[in-house]
């Protein structure tokens, strides 16, 4: 009895005199140093569903992620938590839905003082006390590398503090402060030569990181600030794309109406186009190198997006892409602002596969801990489930619903509200309203026939399982202004 409260009381000493609350992981037998398998996590920011050739695009080239589509799985139906970025990223590090973190908008959002609805308050930073996917990786040894976007959180909370090893580039602003060339005014990035690239620049960091640490275990997490505002073209691709537009019939921007504002529905931005092409450039280095490295054979890679594309804004502005046939974008609760892109290739896989399953942000946290062979831990990523046995083909589904809570104004013209998919049917919710959307997305992927009248006994399935995810989850609710 006395060694066991002599060992509680060095516990909690040791809890007390630290900032983070870390794991205990243990490497299982088969991981030595040369049986490990890595991890190459690429996040791209603000990247839309439609936004890469392998995905349909006809205007933008993106021949190498297209490659690594190829030999990865391609998921159809992926999901990001919420549609604007600080929430996905928490869900994403966490494995939890946003509102359990308590980050349900990006930092520190805006909120208009004579909108009818005030949003309710958020965190503006990543709890220490959460526990990442990095610190259980790097708790089992593994090196850990962060570059570029992070936004959650100042001073403190910062990747180094949510356990990342080194960190390049990644603070509070949710947007490159110096724009994408040098001197970039980062806090957590010395400039370069100027008129360097971020995105180049980014790369470059992360693949002297492989050569430094090839033979350790490792998690690159690679958070590019592209194609996130402003948008800036390559200078380097940007003839390219100006030529190619003088071919397309509609190379000026073509509207929909999306209630007060207006949605994109055509491709045509060059310099948004060259910033793609650049960002596929610089994949293809990064896995080149991995190549170079002998490192394919023991990798994981994963390559996805933290919201869809910014498509839809009011009506003095111009959003520089689209993602049509979804409706919206970046900001709302429609397929355009959730859908986005996720590949995964397996280590060593050489052989492409398409899934439809639908899946979201907070799977990669579970799925990584799988393909590792480290053991899950469902008390962390409480709301995320390993994909490994959809890679594997072991199954078709593993979520009978997905949740998105979003109660704040955005500038894209999103009022406060939420949406669940179960199955084909995906209702919406707006506050200011009371107003319920219902929508078979298997048959109406554009989101454009509501069958909340036609479809009473739909209509209370999916209210049902809205109030479910509102009671599990403790959402919080706007008020009247």
């Amino acid at each position: 009895m006395k060694n066991n409260v002599i060992s509680l009381v060095a516990l909690c000493t040791f809890f007390i005199g630290c900032k983070e609350k870390k794991p205990v992981v243990e490497l299982p037998d088969s991981m030595g140093t040369t049986n490990h398998k890595n991890v190459v996590f690429i996040l791209v920011d603000d990247l839309g569903w439609k936004d890469l050739a392998c995905y349909g695009s006809s205007f933008y080239e993106t021949p190498n992620i297209d490659k690594l589509a190829a030999q990865s799985n391609l998921f159809t139906n992926a999901y990001s938590p919420n549609p604007v970025c600080s929430p996905t990223r928490a869900a994403i590090m966490t494995g939890k839905y946003p509102t359990r973190v308590g980050i349900t908008d990006w930092i520190p959002g805006y909120e208009s003082k004579d909108a009818i609805l005030k949003g309710p308050e958020y965190l503006y930073e990543l709890p220490l006390e959460e526990v990442t996917f990095a610190e259980v990786l790097k708790e089992a040894d593994y090196k850990t590398f962060f570059a570029g976007k992070w936004h959650l959180g100042d001073t403190g909370f910062f990747p180094e503090n949510q356990g990342f090893d080194i960190n390049k580039g990644g603070h509070h602003m949710g947007q490159p402060p110096g724009g994408y060339y040098s001197p970039y005014k980062n806090p957590k990035l010395s400039d370069g030569p100027k008129g360097e690239y971020l995105t180049d620049r980014l790369t470059n960091e992360s693949m002297a990181f492989l050569e430094d640490n090839k033979d350790n275990p490792f998690l690159l997490y690679l958070s590019y600030y592209t194609v996130h505002g402003p948008i800036q073209a390559s200078k380097k691709h940007i003839a390219k794309f100006q030529a190619k537009k003088q071919t397309l019939k509609d190379s000026a921007a073509l509207f929909k109406q999306e209630g007060s504002v207006q949605t994109v529905i055509n491709q045509y931005n060059a310099s948004y186009a060259s910033m793609l092409y650049a960002l596929d450039e610089n994949v293809g280095r990064l896995l080149e190198k991995i190549e170079a490295l002998n490192l394919t054979d023991n990798t994981l890679v994963i390559f996805t997006s933290d919201n869809g594309g910014l498509t839809t804004l009011m009506a003095h502005r111009t959003a520089p892409t689209s993602v049509r046939p979804l409706r919206a974008g970046k900001g709302w609760a429609y397929e355009g602002g959730v859908r986005i892109p996720l590949l995964i290739r397996k280590p060593g896989q050489k052989q492409g596969n398409r899934i439809d399953a639908p899946v979201i942000s907070m799977d990669m946290f579970p799925t990584i801990l799988d393909e590792l062979n480290l053991p899950l831990q469902s008390n962390l990523h409480k709301d995320g489930a390993s994909l490994s046995s959809l890679l594997d083909g072991k199954e078709n589904n593993v979520h009978e619903s997905l949740f998105w809570d979003y109660p704040h104004y955005h500038g894209s013209g999103w009022t406060p509200g939420q949406a669940v998919r179960k199955g084909d049917w995906k209702l919406i919710y707006f506050y200011e309203n009371d107003l319920y959307e219902l929508y078979n997305l298997k048959e109406d992927i554009s989101e454009e026939n509501n069958l909340a009248d036609s479809q009473p006994e739909k209509l209370e399935e999916l209210k049902e399982e809205l109030k479910h995810y509102n009671e599990k989850l403790e959402a919080p609710k706007p008020t009247r202004n």
